[in-house]
């Protein structure tokens, strides 16, 4: 619960630090293919169980393992429903970027979800944006736009199925937003280790059998495509979806997913430093674009707390149910 402009403040800047470490997972995949030839739900498998067994391992070791059970317990459904749109999200997310190009899934998939949030939660408070709000939108998907179609990897590129990819990436950019929507409800109740465990797991049980099914090897001996597929699970998962829900108990469901849009920036600066791509003056404009955007989110959210009227006020607009 929002409690303080400094609580939101902290709130966008754990979400951020999501985004940034999310942003390096795409280099990182691509480094493990490199090595062995995995497939992506292999990858994606081998990421989510890493990070639910150094999950399991904090929560045990915090005593909070009656908490997870609990949570189990009394919210099933909903976190069946968060676990199965993360997963599901990730999974068309890739889909989107083999038929439509790398430009096309991202801008689609990141830009969609903070769109279809903001509407939710101007018809559930009754309020339109204002004209602040709305700039700062407009910058940041500008921003995202500027980044996707400046960075390399064939960004630039139509893949094979584009109609048929894009209508992938708007799936993925419904699901996205339904998780962080259902995510942010469970969050604000619960320890973001927690949630982020009990997740992950469900993400487990839909990638292990499309590993199973989706051919290539399943295990490799190559100590460092297993030091990277651990990097993958405890940094760019479990950490990463834990600074996310953390800062959702603090932060508006569109707001969030608008501050996720660091993820393609730092993977473009990531690949600026690692691989020698040039950002160009396109893709410079537009991180700056999101980073002014970043900022001023977070002082719309402190402006938010400052004028609520109830303790409740600055909350995303998703009503938490008195049962699942």
């Amino acid at each position: 619960m929002v409690t303080s402009p400094a609580a939101a403040r902290w709130g966008v800047a754990q979400i951020a630090l999501a985004a940034f470490l999310w942003g390096t997972g795409g280099l990182v995949v691509q480094l493990v293919r490199e090595r062995v030839p995995m497939t992506v739900p292999t990858i994606s498998a081998w990421r989510l169980a890493l990070a639910l067994a150094a999950l399991l391992a904090i929560v045990l070791a915090q005593r909070a393992g009656g908490r997870l059970v609990a949570l189990l317990r009394a919210r099933p459904r909903r976190v069946l429903a968060v676990g199965l749109a993360t997963a599901g999200y990730q999974l068309l997310y890739f889909l989107a970027v083999t038929w439509a190009g790398v430009t096309v899934a991202t801008v689609v998939s990141l830009g969609l979800a903070p769109v279809l949030l903001g509407v939710g939660e101007a018809i559930t408070s009754r309020r339109a944006p204002s004209p602040t709000r709305l700039l700062v939108v407009a910058a940041a998907l500008a921003g995202l736009v500027l980044v996707s179609t400046a960075t390399g990897h064939g960004a630039g590129a139509v893949g094979p199925r584009p109609a048929a990819g894009l209508a992938v990436a708007v799936a993925a950019g419904v699901l996205y937003a339904l998780a962080t929507g259902w995510g942010g409800d469970l969050a604000r109740g619960t320890p973001p280790l927690v949630l982020t465990a009990a997740t992950t797991g469900v993400g487990v049980l839909v990638l292990a059998p499309l590993a199973l099914l989706g051919g290539g090897p399943l295990l490799t001996t190559d100590t460092e495509a297993l030091a990277l597929l651990a990097y993958l699970g405890v940094f760019t998962m479990a950490a990463a979806y834990a600074a996310f829900y953390a800062g959702l108990r603090t932060t508006r469901g569109s707001t969030a997913t608008l501050v996720t849009l660091v993820e393609p920036l730092s993977a473009a600066l990531l690949a600026a430093v690692v691989l020698g791509e040039r950002l160009g003056p396109a893709g410079l404009v537009g991180a700056a674009l999101i980073l002014a955007a970043v900022a001023g989110l977070a002082r719309d959210e402190e402006d938010a707390v400052a004028v609520a009227a109830g303790p409740t006020a600055a909350l995303p607009g998703v009503p938490r149910p008195d049962h699942d």
